[in-house]
């Protein structure tokens, strides 16, 4: 009986040892695709815009580089979830700045931005998590974005959105064991 057990919880360590380990070649194409999608962007923004010009590395980048470059057989992390939850939640976001745009009811603004956009992706099947961070910067950013108006869409967030998909496609199919997007589909 006491070997039996000991074994049931050899077994068990080595599955959940088994479970947790992650391909180092997935590590290398992790990093190479996030070191070079984010670093693209903020390349662009600092030699082809000039200071005065919008932020256009977006905090919520960060998180979809996570997805679309470390976890990209996600649901969330597929194209149509990218380009769709980033820009509709952008525009949610600035419909609402410009809906409450008093100082005193920025917590208002926000909340129902996040909450907004959130609906917004569930209905349209675009659900990406970052979005939401991109909707609540459209009202808490820096004036440069809040000036941007509706632009903040286009630039930074679409544009952003379009070179970090293009690394993913290219980076996330030069190894044989990765495929993005996942099952062929794009949209």
């Amino acid at each position: 009986m006491r070997q039996k057990i000991k074994r049931t919880f050899r077994v068990a360590r080595y599955i959940v040892y088994r479970e947790t380990l992650v391909d180092k070649k997935d590590i290398f194409w992790s990093f190479t695709g996030a070191f070079t999608g984010i670093g693209l962007i903020g390349l662009i923004h600092q030699y082809w815009l000039s200071a005065s010009d919008n932020l256009f590395l977006v905090g919520s980048f960060g998180a979809s580089a996570v997805l679309i470059y470390g976890h990209t057989q996600s649901p969330l992390a597929q194209p149509r979830n990218l380009v769709g939850g980033h820009i509709l939640s952008a525009l949610v976001g600035i419909s609402i700045r410009f809906l409450i745009p008093q100082p005193e009811l920025q917590w208002l603004a926000c909340s129902l931005a996040v909450a907004l956009a959130i609906v917004v992706m569930q209905v349209t099947r675009t659900i990406h998590p970052p979005g939401g961070a991109t909707s609540l910067l459209a009202i808490i950013g820096s004036s440069q974005i809040r000036d941007l108006g509706y632009l903040y869409a286009l630039s930074p967030v679409a544009s952003g959105v379009a070179i970090m998909l293009l690394i993913a496609w290219i980076v996330n199919n030069i190894p044989g064991n990765r495929r993005y997007p996942a099952h062929g589909k794009w949209w």
